[in-house]
């Protein structure tokens, strides 16, 4: 098993965006299904080593815990993983740098069909899932909601999903219409969602209470009778929560 680091040379953002790789060398023979998962917003794909997500896959596949599967952690900026912009720029937000452009069309139109040419993987939605942790886990939910012919499951670890428009840096969205285009609960709420399983799950002690959308989101996947659970864990909004349940995402993920 070995991490690989590849760079884009990203049309939809005019620039170069690197991304993280774990690739298992023993299966270079067999087409693998694939894990696309999202970092926070002072992330980037170096998560997968920051993570231990690399050494965490090692133990569960080398055991026959978990099917083996590539994972790929691509450098999505401070986004959040939407199209924001037609062209990249960067801004100044309220907490800190803000990156604007075609970011969800960069994440499906570019990183997956560049994962598909460059390994071995298999082509088609049930073998491919989304997962991500904070603000990458809110662009985890609306990138595979909106995008069902993609992805086959979606995991949102302690997701950033603010239910007011009010409580949002504005710089990210241009108007609340804009903002309810990319609101997971919304789009819950509107679109038909077929042969999709979803994992949420959040802190007991998350200091942004995310918890809260979570299990609004939640009722309203459950009404639609999609198979959805949420999780309530220990522990609080960083990366310590989510190393000590990585475990229980991979099962999600690539369960037998």
């Amino acid at each position: 098993m070995k991490i690989e680091t590849k760079v884009i040379n990203s049309k939809t953002l005019v620039r170069n965006m690197n991304i993280s790789v774990y690739v298992l060398k023993n299966y270079k023979n067999i087409n693998l299904p694939v894990l696309y998962f999202l970092h926070g917003r002072s992330g980037n794909e170096s998560i997968l080593k920051d993570l231990k997500m690399d050494k965490t896959a090692n133990k569960l596949i080398e055991n026959n815990i978990i099917n083996p599967f590539i994972i790929v952690c691509p450098d999505i900026a401070n986004s959040r993983g939407i199209n924001s912009n037609s062209n990249y720029e960067e801004i100044q937000g309220e907490y800190g740098i803000i990156h604007k452009g075609m970011f969800e069309d960069y994440i499906v139109k570019e990183v997956v069909p560049f994962i598909d040419n460059s390994y071995k993987t298999i082509k088609n939605k049930n073998s491919r899932y989304i997962g991500g942790i904070s603000a990458g886990g809110y662009a985890a939910l609306h990138i595979g909601l909106n995008h069902q012919d993609v992805f086959s499951k979606i995991g949102a670890h302690m997701p950033a999903i603010d239910l007011n428009y009010e409580n949002e840096d504005e710089c990210y969205f241009e108007n609340k219409e804009m903002w309810l285009k990319y609101d997971p609960v919304t789009i819950a709420e509107n679109k038909k969602i077929n042969d999709l399983k979803v994992f949420l799950d959040c802190g007991n002690e998350d200091e942004g209470k995310f918890y809260i959308a979570c299990e609004k989101l939640y009722e309203i996947l459950k009404s639609k009778s999609v198979n959805v659970e949420n999780h309530i864990f220990k522990g609080h909004h960083n990366a310590e929560y989510i190393i000590s349940n990585l475990e229980k995402y991979y099962k999600f993920y690539g369960g037998k």
